[in-house]
């Protein structure tokens, strides 16, 4: 009898482990700590939406969106959750390794204005002569340029304060700075958690509302698995946006998932936060046309030229460098209704 069960035993380990094996290793790297707005990714592990693709995914947390780049670029990441902008300045610099955008998430760009409802601030004009918080080296302070140019404001006109990205929501309310330059989807969980309502004490005058027309955060490969795994990239797409779609539709599904992976976090603030990135940065005129995950090609070179502009740098690059749609699922799938 014991020989018997062996008999039975070996076979279905050994097939196991076949099974396990034909599903190829992907490491993706996420752009910041667990928040609501990773929950597709994790969506899509915990459904079995990445091993339906063949896929076998490792999601690690990340350390910033310019640093999923270079992880990506020394080969220790396959895949990650980065900004559209640092592969641009990337491509300009080395073209040959640099990721790719295979599904565009944030169609808006994340940076904002950001004045209290009682000061000084009733519109960006305002803005001349006064003290404007920014972390030193940030995205939304490297682009204010472009956004004072499309509003009509001298930018030495205003005095810039370097502010530590972890207290600049402070600096604000305490009266240091009449307005902050800040990643938007992350004060406004900051300022909830101050026990203040982001929407009724503050004005958010968001940058792609304001004419500079950039992308933000998606999902990007290395040209490497480009190149030896096609078909993986296009199962990897398949897989996030049919968890993403869900998403959308269910924000409470979403923070559940991320909770259920990181159970320090706060499930309704993370729900809020999922609600607000939708609604803001993921849905927008444009993805009514072309659907999420996709890009508008004369959009995507004007943004080229804002990135080549705000951080001065030389050469050119072309639309097709930077993102590809030859793996997004049909424009079906990937609208929202």
């Amino acid at each position: 009898m014991k020989k018997f069960i062996r008999s039975l035993i070996i076979p279905a380990l050994m097939f196991a482990s076949h099974v396990h094996a034909a599903n190829l290793p992907i490491k993706l790297t996420l752009d910041w700590k667990i928040q609501g707005i990773h929950a597709w990714f994790y969506l899509a592990k915990e459904k079995g939406y990445f091993a339906d693709e063949g896929l076998d995914v490792q999601i690690d947390q990340g350390e910033g969106s310019a640093v999923t780049v270079t992880r990506i670029m020394s080969g220790a990441y396959d895949a990650g959750f980065g900004d559209m902008n640092a592969i641009i300045q990337n491509a300009l610099m080395k073209p040959d390794v640099s990721p790719v955008m295979v599904y565009q998430i944030y169609n808006q760009p994340p940076f904002s204005v950001l004045v209290k409802k009682d000061g000084p601030v009733t519109d960006l004009k305002k803005l001349a002569g006064l003290k404007i918080g920014s972390p030193a080296g940030s995205a939304a302070g490297r682009l204010f340029p472009a956004l004072t140019s499309n509003v009509g404001i001298d930018p030495s006109s205003v005095e810039m304060v370097n502010v530590a990205p972890n207290i600049q929501e402070q600096m604000l309310i305490r009266g240091n700075v009449d307005a902050s330059l800040v990643f938007n989807v992350t004060s406004y969980l900051n300022l909830i958690g101050l026990g203040l309502d982001p929407d009724k004490d503050f004005t958010w005058y968001n940058y792609g509302a304001h004419g500079v027309d950039i992308y933000s955060n998606g999902l990007m490969v290395s040209r490497k698995l480009i190149n030896e795994h096609p078909e993986a990239v296009r199962g990897l797409v398949k897989a996030v946006n049919r968890a993403m779609i869900e998403v959308m539709h269910d924000p409470a599904l979403g923070a559940a998932t991320v909770k259920a992976v990181e159970p320090l976090i706060n499930e309704q603030l993370e729900k809020r936060r999922i609600e607000f990135a939708i609604k803001n940065l993921i849905v927008s005129e444009e993805t009514g046309k072309v659907g999420v995950g996709d890009v508008d090609v004369s959009r995507l070179t004007r943004s080229i030229s804002s990135i080549k502009a705000a951080y001065e740098l030389k050469g050119d690059v072309t639309p097709d460098k930077v993102f590809t749609a030859e793996y997004l699922p049909p424009l079906a799938e990937r609208t929202v209704n």
